[in-house]
């Protein structure tokens, strides 16, 4: 009874610490995609890591640091009619241990102006300083 107590105590607790960590991650796209919908590339390239180790890979190939990835993005979408609305499909969410997630999902972006456009992406999170952020994105 003691082992099978110890059991679902632990299972509860792992359970409660995963349900934690995938909600944490689903904010903050949600964030992501809310900054990116007010038309707010800045406050989108909070949620990745500030260092010249973030690696963006997209269909123009790698890009690294933080600075060259946000001023791609400003490359690529320079008004609020390229950038649309974004709306994100979570497909999965997976974590490799507690300091590490790998994000799985669908892109989409409504532009009335300059035609619709999305793909898929697939993100790793770690979590530095207490903070979860992106370390690499790959998105087509």
């Amino acid at each position: 009874m003691k082992k099978l107590f110890l059991i679902l105590m632990f299972s509860t607790v792992c359970f409660g610490v995963f349900s934690q960590k995938k909600e944490d991650i689903l904010e903050i796209m949600a964030r992501q995609q809310a900054n990116w919908n007010s038309g707010d590339i800045d406050k989108f390239m909070e949620d990745y890591w500030k260092s010249e180790n973030l690696q963006f890979i997209g269909s123009k190939g790698v890009v690294k640091g933080w600075q060259v990835t946000k001023d791609r993005y400003f490359k690529s979408y320079p008004d609020r009619a390229t950038m649309g609305q974004l709306k994100f499909d979570i497909l999965e969410v997976d974590f490799h241990s507690k300091k590490s997630a790998w994000v799985l999902g669908k892109w989409y972006l409504t532009r009335p102006e300059k035609g619709d456009v999305g793909g898929y992406f697939t993100l790793i999170f770690k979590k530095i300083n207490g903070k979860w952020v992106i370390v690499s994105d790959h998105t087509s």
